[in-house]
């Protein structure tokens, strides 16, 4: 069991609990809003594949509306709010990730006799920029040279096999990269296409510099002012990972565009990116970038630290980033135990979930990102973990973390009329969607608001979800 030392809000997140459990239980069978119903039955989909919870966030008095919320769903990445919160629990609003970098020899001049190792610790945000800060620090000790190699360790995290196409099809999404103790910028990197009318062509940037890939300078350049479909102008073929090819064009109505792309051979990306921008700051290495293990013998000269959790977790919740979400989740069992490994997270969570909310409607988990077809939690498990939360000191750190509707995040297309006025994290695969969170009503009300579909037909129901968050929000 984990200790109560750790969760000093224990007692009263079980009497919240106990009340919603309660309140669920005593209220009679409750009939949908008129809207929600009209909305499901538009998109054919029948209202027993909708699961929902509305009820006041300090669980006082039964639930306002409670349909089917004792039964297990796949939630899809509303799954992210059970890691975030046992992760702000567990770890701390105050928790960094810290990547140390390792010397093996003297520096003689401005040349390193030795190699240089960095030690992957599940930094979720180890993007390019930081990347770019770790490599002039070991600059900033004088070092120009490196007569050696550059070895990266991965080793804090089992290796987790996924296929990046197995949900969406889309192999290319820098979110369907996989979690890696040393994750460099998701394994993606991000073309920049800038029109250079005068010259006919658009400009072509690769960021990180990859070594060894190649990629065109310039594309030519069409004279449409519309944008249209410019990632399918381009012709883009990325199947070779040294090699990226833009057989198309790109119309000048475009202006600026970025377009992040995960890279086709993952296993290769971080010794690519490590080198290209060693080199490109001006850095010598006379060995080669690549894999290994830090030795024991061997102590950090310094370290990199990642931004505090609450900033982690909102790039999770606001973008459903499934990396970040499986990187966090791997990392509550490397703190525990010195290994990150699905099994050993998913058993601290399912501790954590007892101690915190008893053993009833434990929560069924898999990667702690949502984007799994195993993951189960019913609305009435959610609507306890949201109700605790609420309650807890770390609140404002996880609500602020939830898309906010119609202004950013995942929420930021929503077409409820409630713009501005819920805190919801969104859920999709094929086959699901949902939000779960905190709806803030006219009334000056606060409510817990829970609804998930899961059926054939669930992206086609998303107006039913959109008419209950407002028929919440005009309490």
């Amino acid at each position: 069991m984990l200790s109560n030392r750790l969760f000093p809000a224990c007692p009263r997140a079980f009497m919240l609990a106990s009340l919603l459990t309660l309140g669920a239980a005593a209220s009679p069978a409750q009939s949908l809003p008129a809207e929600v119903t009209a909305a499901l039955a538009k998109a054919r989909v029948p209202s027993d594949a909708l699961t929902v919870l509305v009820t006041d966030v300090d669980g006082r008095i039964p639930p306002r509306l409670a349909h089917r919320a004792g039964a297990a769903v796949n939630p899809a990445s509303i799954m992210k709010l059970v890691t975030t919160y046992a992760a702000i629990e567990h770890l701390g609003v105050g928790w960094t990730w810290r990547t140390p970098v390792y010397l093996d020899g003297p520096i003689q001049g401005d040349v390193l006799q030795g190699n240089v190792y960095i030690r992957g610790q599940g930094d979720p945000k180890l993007v390019v920029e930081r990347l770019w800060l770790l490599l002039r620090r070991l600059q900033g000790l004088g070092i120009r040279s490196i007569q050696g190699d550059i070895v990266l360790d991965h080793s804090a995290f089992e290796a987790v096999a996924t296929d990046p196409a197995a949900f969406d099809g889309e192999p290319l999404r820098p979110y369907n990269a996989a979690p890696d103790a040393l994750l460099l910028n998701y394994k993606s990197f991000a073309l920049t296409l800038v029109p250079d009318a005068r010259n006919g062509v658009a400009q072509v940037h690769l960021e990180p510099p990859l070594w060894g890939v190649r990629v065109p300078r310039s594309v030519p350049l069409a004279a449409a002012a519309e944008c249209g479909d410019w990632r399918t102008a381009l012709k883009a073929d990325f199947s070779d990972p040294s090699q990226i090819r833009l057989g198309g064009v790109f119309a000048a109505g475009c202006g600026e565009k970025v377009w992040p792309v995960a890279y086709a051979d993952p296993a290769s990306f971080a010794a690519r990116a490590v080198e290209g921008l060693w080199r490109q700051t001006g850095g010598q290495l006379t060995g080669r970038v690549r894999d290994g293990n830090v030795p024991a013998a061997l102590v950090p000269t310094f370290e990199l630290v990642s931004p505090a959790l609450p900033e982690v977790i909102r790039d999770i919740n606001k973008y459903s980033n499934n990396v970040m979400a499986q990187q966090l989740f791997l990392t509550l069992s490397l703190n525990a135990r010195g290994n990150g490994t699905l099994a050993g997270s998913r058993e601290l969570v399912r501790a954590w979930w007892k101690e915190r909310f008893g053993d009833a409607e434990t929560p069924v988990l898999d990667n702690g990102a949502g984007l799994s077809r195993t993951e189960r939690i019913s609305a009435q498990a959610l609507g306890r973990l949201l109700q605790a939360a609420w309650a807890s000191p770390q609140m404002p750190e996880l609500v602020s973390s939830l898309p906010v509707t119609g202004v950013d995040g995942t929420l930021r297309r929503s077409k409820a009329r409630a713009g501005g006025a819920a805190h919801l994290k969104t859920g999709s695969l094929r086959d699901v969607t949902g939000v779960a969170g905190y709806v803030h009503a006219a009334s000056g009300r606060r409510y817990v608001l829970v609804a998930i579909v899961n059926h054939p037909g669930a992206a086609v129901a998303r107006p039913a979800i959109e008419a209950l968050i407002d028929w919440a929000q005009r309490d």
